[in-house]
């Protein structure tokens, strides 16, 4: 993990076979359990998705995807398990496929490059060691969960529908089912557009709010947004997990750290912002914001840049031996 994650020291920008290294912010769950978060940079994409793009469902290489999935897998040390996430609750079991991998870097059930693997589902839960669940994302949340005791994890895909149809209910209810307890799960909460940036318009906010109270906004665009972030907290409450780790100090200071990354400063040329890499950091006010930090892949950023695609990001929680 050191070689991959900001910890203050330079990061190497390729291994001994000339790849280049992911960049990853690492965050503890436990004594046994972590979780990471992928950033833009260290892969090999190009252009509307340079360069750590994980996702494979637009229009990038699908040898790029495959070789950043691959760094990715080599850099944690640890298998992927990746899923279809189509917004709703379902969730996997990925221990009913250990030893069935189907890729050179661990388990695809996403319909990647024509795979005849699709699972559709919105979490995942499994007991096994070294196996990376991992959560696609580029404004919605990714919720990471661990009961270190009991060896469960599991990931939750929380973007504004998959929180109102339950899909974190669904994640918990799953890791008990596997010996988990409520009282003991340790959960951390990823990047995503926040509630100063989601804009969704009077309908969407009216309804969201009956679900989740008080979690409206007025947005710096001028119009009624949504704390999705706020609204997963309010889940997590009512499901009886209280222990929650903030990312916002790991997250931050890699942020600092890579205010003058060379990559991430070519990269945000093509953001469409109209400012300097320090610049955007100097103005920005949530660092957790997929739309405000440039470390992060952000559809909505996308779509203010004019960008007609855009990346993902992966929010994994492995179980370590």
């Amino acid at each position: 993990m050191q070689q991959t994650s900001v910890t203050g020291m330079p990061l190497p920008h390729e291994d001994k076979e000339g790849m280049p290294i992911p960049v990853t912010i690492p965050i503890a769950l436990g004594a046994r359990t972590h979780a990471v978060f992928t950033t833009r940079l260290g892969g090999i994409s190009e252009g509307a998705f340079a360069s750590l793009n994980l996702g494979g469902r637009a229009e990038d290489s699908a040898e790029a995807v495959a070789s950043n999935r691959a760094a990715l897998q080599k850099a944690l040390q640890a298998d992927l398990s990746l899923v279809a996430q189509v917004h709703g609750r379902e969730v996997f079991d990925a221990d009913s496929v250990v030893n069935s991998w189907n890729t050179s870097y661990g388990f695809d059930a996403t319909g990647f490059a024509d795979s005849a693997v699709r699972i559709e589902a919105d979490a995942q839960v499994t007991t096994v060691c070294s196996l990376a669940l991992g959560m696609f994302a580029a404004d919605c949340l990714p919720v990471l969960l661990a009961d270190d005791e009991a060896s469960v994890i599991a990931a939750a895909h929380c973007g504004r529908k998959g929180l109102v149809a339950g899909v974190l209910d669904a994640a918990i209810e799953a890791m008990c089912e596997k010996g988990a307890e409520r009282s003991r799960i340790t959960a951390v909460l990823g990047p995503c557009i926040c509630g100063d940036c989601y804009e969704v318009g009077e309908e969407i906010a009216c309804n969201f709010e009956r679900r989740y109270p008080q979690t409206v906004t007025k947005t710096r665009f001028g119009g009624l947004g949504i704390d999705i972030a706020e609204a997963a907290r309010i889940d997590l409450a009512l499901a009886g997990v209280a222990n929650i780790v903030d990312a916002l100090p790991r997250v931050t200071a890699a942020t600092q750290y890579l205010a003058e990354d060379e990559e991430l400063r070519t990269i945000c040329e093509v953001d469409g912002e109209g400012a300097s890499l320090l610049g955007r950091l100097q103005k920005l006010q949530n660092p957790m914001c997929t739309l405000e930090n440039p470390l992060w892949y952000s559809h909505r950023r996308a779509q203010l840049a004019g960008k007609s695609h855009e990346g993902r990001l992966l929010a994994l929680v492995i179980r370590d031996k």
